[in-house]
């Protein structure tokens, strides 16, 4: 029988232009485990989710899933993840239902904007726009960079409620973030320019 491991990365490192961000990142996410990722800016979080989810060539090291190379097949591991990156990737003339089906807008307590285009949505309901989106996906590992950027504490807790719900049912989550986030079975990986 073949054990579930989840998804692990040994001996990571990542250049950005000639600059070393990071060297010998390990670890280990198994089913229904979150990773925080914190460090000042620069640190290379953001770099590392993008070496995580096959965007950001490595210079060394390797990213398994379930002990097999993750980038043997890249589309297959496309379909494993949903990212959330700095910019919310919201399209202006769509609607909020165009964006996400009605339900994922419900869990994000948009649903009375349905038929609005999203240009008219404030910064943080564009941003709970997009978690709708990451929620509606039923991929087992989130890749979220900063979150909760924009979010009001209402909001911030609905997250928390939903990224629980999807760890309870044995997804991932590896996240970058400022600003703590309550999450069961949570660890901290610290970076450091």
């Amino acid at each position: 029988m073949h054990l579930l491991t989840g998804l692990t990365a040994q001996n990571l490192a990542v250049f950005r232009g000639e600059r070393l961000v990071f060297q010998k990142i390990s670890f280990t996410l198994p089913p229904g485990a979150a990773l925080l990722l914190r460090g000042p800016n620069g640190a290379g979080k953001t770099s590392l989710l993008r070496a995580v989810a096959g965007l950001t060539p490595l210079a060394a090291g390797q990213i398994l899933w379930n002990g097999e190379n993750a980038f043997e097949d890249l589309p297959t591991h496309a379909l494993r993840l949903a990212w959330l990156g700095h910019q919310d990737a919201v399209k202006p003339a769509l609607t909020a239902a165009e964006h996400v089906g009605v339900p994922a807008l419900a869990a994000v307590s948009l649903s009375g904007y349905a038929e609005l285009p999203a240009k008219f949505l404030s910064a943080g309901q564009k941003r709970r726009l997009a978690l709708a989106r990451i929620i509606a996906s039923h991929a087992p590992i989130w890749l979220l960079d900063e979150p909760t950027n924009g979010l009001d504490t209402a909001s911030i807790a609905q997250f928390e409620h939903h990224a629980a719900a999807h760890l309870a049912t044995g997804g991932q989550i590896l996240a970058s973030t400022h600003t703590p986030l309550n999450l069961p079975n949570a660890a901290t990986l610290a970076l450091t320019p």
